[in-house]
């Protein structure tokens, strides 16, 4: 269990997101689902409980936002009283839309609610005992370095998410450089925004002026979608300058919903079902807008949804004659070194007309710069959860509770948040050495063709592929 993707979250998030009602067989199954709810958490928790024994948990902080989500997706009829819960909101919607008798609907309703009330109530119940006994007992270090065998571990983890040999020590030096870097090009834009004093103190000007953000209730948080939905429109209209392949799954904007908020990130990806029936989804969290700056908005899209995860994900589901794992499976370190890749492609094409949105792009790759002296921080110089808080807040623009939530997902996810670095950075290093090799034969739509139209691949792999496209281009006709 854990605040990022425990089972407490993400058990009735599939079934809210995912389990389609189109038909009372659809509805039979998510009640099925309902009733079966209980044992499968009992499983959950025993597996829990058997690592916890060897010492194996995460590090205390943690069980509070995993207890206050599980207790958020009972909370509400038919738990207790109230307005309707998540899960129960969403059957009677899926049930009502469908085109039935009163018997058949009141039926299926009474029989969701039952399975909630015997199964899904005292399921969580259960779970919600064992985690506050854990909880109690559970350590107060933070790095994975404290578990049997950590340092051990932790070397793996590196080399599963970046995919390659690099040392933790090396990928610290990375970050510390391209920090120094970021920095550098950011006091260029505090030159030309006309902004007088430090860089900590720009960085505090845009994490404080009230023009940075849209007001914190629901006008606001709708002001932001639609924000967000018009760089995803602008982007599809110059997408054909960089591309030539795109995926046939459009891509929805929509808010991370109020019972998840507490425990998910600020914005993620959903991908569209493989038989195109379920678009793909942008998730934000607005649970407060004052954690959303919208001068971060801009590359937050260009991120997650176009030419980002949207783009790569969809296009790799939708290969043809390639095994499953093709399809489906990836490499953290492809996959979002491309998404950090997205949002910097933009600004060869002319976005981040305003200088705020090009420093909002900018405090993003800052923040995966961060992550790689943060991350190898906690778990390889052993800093503890402050620390690498107070290095967050001095090195980047980002609020105090984005800095606070990211150091505590790092935590629990250890060297997955070195991949986005990583990726980028060897995917441009790729793309600047076929541009310099091919020189007027070198074409962007190409290159992209060659990054996405083979699924996601560890990082050498790639560059094999684009070194024999470029060894094919040097040798056909010119």
């Amino acid at each position: 269990f854990n605040q990022m993707y425990g089972v407490q979250s993400t058990t009735p998030s599939f079934l809210i997101n995912q389990h389609q009602v189109r038909s009372v067989d659809d509805a039979e199954a998510y009640v099925a689902r309902l009733e079966a709810m209980g044992d499968y958490l009992d499983a959950q928790v025993a597996e829990s409980q058997t690592y916890f024994d060897q010492g194996i948990a995460p590090p205390r902080f943690v069980y509070a936002h995993v207890i206050e989500a599980a207790e958020n997706v009972i909370s509400g009829a038919p738990f207790e009283p109230g307005e309707p819960s998540a899960l129960l909101a969403d059957f009677t919607r899926d049930v009502d839309a469908l085109d039935l008798d009163r018997e058949t609907r009141d039926d299926l309703v009474m029989r969701a609610v039952s399975a909630m009330q015997t199964s899904v109530g005292p399921g969580y119940e259960r779970m919600l005992a064992t985690l506050r006994q854990q909880q109690a007992a559970a350590s107060t270090d933070d790095g994975v370095w404290r578990l049997p065998n950590g340092e051990a571990y932790y070397e793996y983890q590196l080399r599963q998410f970046t995919t390659t040999d690099l040392t933790a020590e090396e990928i610290h030096q990375i970050g510390l450089r391209e920090v120094e870097r970021i920095h550098g090009e950011m006091r260029e834009i505090m030159e030309e925004v006309g902004f007088e004093g430090t860089l900590q103190e720009f960085f505090e000007f845009t994490r404080t002026d009230p023009q940075f953000f849209a007001s914190n209730d629901d006008a606001g948080r709708e002001e932001y979608l639609e924000l967000a939905r018009g760089y995803v429109s602008d982007m599809e209209e110059i997408l054909p300058q960089m591309f030539n392949t795109f995926p046939r799954a459009p891509v929805e904007v929509r808010r991370v919903e109020p019972f998840r908020e507490a425990a998910s990130g600020k914005g993620f990806y959903q991908r569209p079902s493989a038989d195109g029936s379920r678009p793909g989804y942008f998730y934000a969290n607005l649970r407060d807008m004052n954690d959303m700056p919208l001068y971060q908005l801009e590359a937050l899209v260009y991120h997650e949804a176009i030419p980002g995860h949207h783009m790569q994900i969809s296009i790799a589901q939708e290969l043809e004659n390639v095994p499953s794992f093709r399809r489906f499976g990836g490499f953290t370190a492809y996959s979002e070194g491309w998404g950090l890749y997205s949002e910097y492609l933009p600004l060869e094409y002319g976005m981040y007309e305003d200088p705020y949105s090009n420093f909002g792009r900018l405090a993003m790759e800052l923040w995966r710069a961060a992550r790689l002296v943060v991350d190898t921080g906690i778990h390889h110089h052993r800093w503890t959860r402050e620390e690498a808080i107070a290095y967050l807040m001095e090195n980047t623009p980002n609020p105090e509770g984005d800095c606070i939530a990211a150091i505590e997902r790092y935590i629990v996810m250890p060297g997955q948040a070195t991949a986005y670095m990583i990726g980028n950075l060897e995917i441009r290093r790729l793309r600047d050495d076929a541009r310099e090799r091919l020189g007027d034969r070198f074409d962007i739509r190409e290159f992209h063709d060659v990054v996405l139209a083979n699924g996601a691949v560890p990082l050498a792999i790639l560059g094999e592929l684009v070194d024999e496209w470029v060894e094919r281009e040097l040798e056909a006709p010119a």
